[in-house]
């Protein structure tokens, strides 16, 4: 059918007034003294949570128009996602469109082009075209693209063949799944070549490399490739910010040739997202620091040879200005359960916690009583006591950018496996794919991964450039809910085979039901950051 991205740009910009309109109505009723005040603010979370969500789906939509440009299924996949996203601001406004600020027939002239954008035509026709080719293009440039396409066949070659017995079994990653992946220089992404890792220093490069690397080791596995990288990533630029010269010189070399492996001791049995509560402490007595409490969700834990502590070396009253980062070292330790009697004293035991799904790297709960760490293991020295928080969260916003490329990953995984079975099964005697509601359903998979992936990659550019902050929350939430819809809808695609556990697609399931939870649960997402940051955007410019 005949479809414009003109079209795209009208609907786009409808939903950009009707987002603007709204943040600014709600900006006015959350200020005091001129600043966003959080608990007038809160007043409206459902609004405030909806918003949120349909502003990262309106900016994402906005970057889709220059892919767009790029070709004939881009226009298509941009036109029918404009549209996609009309619809959901429609359907989240519905009667409460005075908490909106909007009128009834808020798209104006914009209806002829929605209702283009939402035709059953422009589906069929899009799914018609996934159907014989289910990668969707990515115009990369040379040098990223081939990147992909070896991280690719590794995960094709290494991680998919022992992916379903990781999972099936809750087994440890495979080593030479790691070895292979130190010998690749995948934990070297982002150390500075000084340190023998590849990063330029904060580029834009940097940031894409990760983005494509990690998609396509997720769409062989999360739990076994997928998430591998996060950890030294998060660890590795906490120390490239803020660490002294003798703490880089010591860890980042061995980090980036996967001699160290990395895990992050934040979250606690009573603080989650809500780190600036923490209570795990860490007392100094000497040369030593005596860490003290609990933590909990301590991804790779066991295996971790290094942990990112995060622990309240000030006061409760402090909060966020009382937390400091240690680097604590630790052996190796295969299994689900550990005990270390530490070099200095103290003890730390753990066990892992059970999951429906991301198997294979485990998260701990970690339990430290008296653990003595050296004085010296304080990022930054004294320097940055009581500054963890700050370089902590830094690094955050790079693991919620990294959370979006591996929920693409997962996406694609499913994609491409309810491509394949709709082309091969027949169902009352005729291809499944020949039915409009299963070519419907494909072609949205289709522009949800193709928005998810161009906004992370343009995410990954402001973030090269210093910027980002809010685009990586932002396609963090989108992505990861969109991951849940996808993969449910693949799964629902292969009917009673899609709840076996002998096909892939139950697990990509399950597995994405944990991207919206972690690295920033989607509420504390949406309330605390994205929100927050729209209105005070709003006050700015109003």
């Amino acid at each position: 059918m005949d479809v414009t991205l003109d079209q795209a740009r009208t609907l786009i910009h409808a939903c950009r007034t009707v987002v603007d309109g709204a943040a600014t109505r709600l900006a006015a009723d959350s200020a005091r003294e001129g600043l966003v005040d959080v608990e007038l603010m809160d007043r409206e979370q459902v609004l405030a949570y909806d918003l949120s969500s349909v502003a990262s789906q309106v900016t994402a939509a906005e970057e889709m128009l220059a892919y767009g440009a790029e070709g004939e299924l881009e226009t298509l996949l941009t036109v029918a996602f404009a549209g996609d996203v009309a619809a959901g601001i429609a359907a989240r406004m519905q009667g409460r469109e005075a908490a909106w600020g909007v009128e009834d027939e808020w798209l104006g002239d914009a209806i002829v082009q929605f209702r283009a954008a939402r035709s059953a035509e422009l589906l069929d026709d899009i799914g018609d075209r996934v159907l014989a080719d289910a990668n969707l293009p990515r115009h990369l440039p040379d040098d990223l693209d081939m990147a992909r396409q070896t991280f690719r066949e590794y995960a094709d070659d290494k991680v998919r063949p022992v992916a379903e017995q990781v999972h099936r079994n809750d087994e440890d990653i495979p080593d030479e799944i790691i070895s292979g992946l130190a010998e690749m220089g995948m934990f070297g992404l982002s150390i500075p070549e000084q340190f023998g890792g590849f990063a330029q220093g904060e580029s834009e490069d940097d940031f894409m490399s990760m983005v494509v690397v990690t998609e396509e080791l997720s769409r062989g596995s999360l739990g076994v490739a997928g998430s591998l990288i996060t950890r030294p990533e998060i660890v590795g630029r906490a120390l490239v910010k803020g660490g002294t010269p003798e703490q880089q010189a010591k860890w980042l070399p061995q980090i980036a040739a996967g001699e160290l492996m990395c895990g992050v001791a934040v979250t606690e049995p009573d603080y989650g997202s809500d780190v600036a509560g923490l209570k795990v402490s860490a007392r100094r007595d000497g040369d030593f620091y005596i860490v003290n409490g609990v933590k909990t969700w301590c991804t790779f834990g066991g295996r971790a040879n290094l942990l990112g502590l995060l622990a309240r070396t000030g006061s409760a009253g402090d909060k966020h200005r009382g937390l400091s980062l240690f680097v604590v070292e630790k052996p190796a330790f295969a299994g689900h359960q550990f005990t270390h009697d530490g070099e200095h004293g103290g003890r730390m035991e753990a066990r892992a916690i059970g999951t429906i799904g991301y198997r294979g790297m485990h998260s701990f709960e970690i339990s430290f009583d008296g653990y003595r760490v050296p004085a010296q293991n304080l990022v930054g020295g004294e320097e940055k006591l009581n500054k963890g928080f700050y370089l902590q969260m830094d690094a955050f916003a790079n693991g919620r950018l990294q959370t979006a490329a591996r929920a693409l990953g997962l996406m694609q995984a499913a994609f491409e496996d309810a491509v394949v079975y709709a082309n091969a099964r027949h169902v009352f005697g005729v291809p499944l794919a020949s039915y409009q509601l299963t070519r419907a359903k494909l072609a949205r998979m289709a522009f949800l991964i193709a928005a998810c992936r161009r906004f992370a990659y343009r995410s990954a550019q402001l973030l090269g450039a210093g910027e980002g902050q809010l685009e990586a929350s932002m396609v963090k939430s989108f992505s990861c809910l969109a991951a849940e819809w996808v993969t449910r809808e693949a799964q629902q695609i292969h009917g009673g085979m899609g709840y076996a556990e002998e096909y892939a697609v139950s697990r990509y399931f399950v597995d994405a039901r944990v991207l919206s939870i972690f690295e920033g649960a989607d509420e504390t997402l949406a309330l605390r950051v994205i929100i927050r940051r729209l209105l005070e955007q709003a006050l700015a410019t109003g």
